[in-house]
């Protein structure tokens, strides 16, 4: 019986137009948001698929840098997360963290607040 050979999967590789990097940071933040090395991971794999030695000069960092900073074991300062964001023309956001009962809560209130 012949062996299979398979490719590693890299999620970079389907990373092509802004709208899909968009996609790919949102389900991340959503599944794991709260994990800074996931979330330096998930930047990697975004700065991979879109060239990191453009990433890296776009940002004014070394590739070697701007490598270990998106690693798991990286740990980006917040200067170094907006600069790739820009370069990626992303940006950063803050939303308040709503639990199922907070969001439709407040649904009720906006709606009431509209009547």
């Amino acid at each position: 019986m012949a062996r299979e050979v398979f490719s590693r999967f890299d999620a970079a590789d389907y990373l092509k137009t802004n709208e899909d990097i968009a996609a790919f940071l949102d389900a991340a933040m959503e599944e794991g948001g709260d994990d800074p090395e996931y979330i330096a991971v998930v930047l990697g794999t975004i700065a991979r698929a879109r060239n990191m030695s453009q990433l890296a000069r776009d940002t004014g960092l070394s590739r070697e840098g701007l490598s270990r900073a998106l690693s798991g074991n990286g740990n980006p300062t917040m200067a170094t997360l907006m600069k790739v964001a820009k370069a990626l023309d992303l940006k950063i956001q803050v939303v308040p963290a709503l639990s199922a009962g907070a969001a439709s809560s407040a649904s009720e209130h906006r709606a009431a607040s509209q009547v």
